[in-house]
């Protein structure tokens, strides 16, 4: 049974093995860690004491959000769990006038079964620092 929680105080490095397959590079674990204590909004996904996946949010707190990343880990992939880390996402920022992401052109048509919408963006990438 999949249980979601919303605080990372007791999250560890290695309670985040096996996230980022297939990344060009991925971030450390010591990264992922930082990233999610420091995001402004966390849900996790607990299969027992496992960690299943992830999603997070970065925000003003005021009217934008962006939801830099969105991770299942392959053996938890294709039960849902993603789907309900958006909808919990979303819903944490309820009040906010956007909701933003980036994704790739194959992952599209997931996150508009979620009701979003395709927007025209930029961005760099700069993976030496990972």
């Amino acid at each position: 049974m999949i249980s979601y929680r919303t605080d990372v105080s007791g999250l560890t490095e290695a309670d985040l093995a096996g996230f980022f397959v297939g990344w060009p590079v991925a971030p450390s674990a010591a990264q992922h860690l930082a990233v999610l204590r420091g995001s402004y909004r966390v849900v996790v996904a607990w299969s027992g004491s496992e960690v299943a996946g992830f999603v997070h949010m970065i925000s003003d707190g005021v009217l934008t959000a962006f939801v830099p990343w969105l991770e299942v880990r392959p053996a938890f992939q294709g039960q849902g769990i993603g789907s309900e880390l958006m909808r919990r996402i979303v819903a944490e920022a309820a009040h906010l006038y956007s909701v933003d992401l980036t994704c790739d052109e194959e992952l599209r048509p997931f996150y508009e079964r979620l009701g979003m919408s395709a927007l025209t963006g930029m961005g760099l990438r700069n993976r030496t620092a990972l």
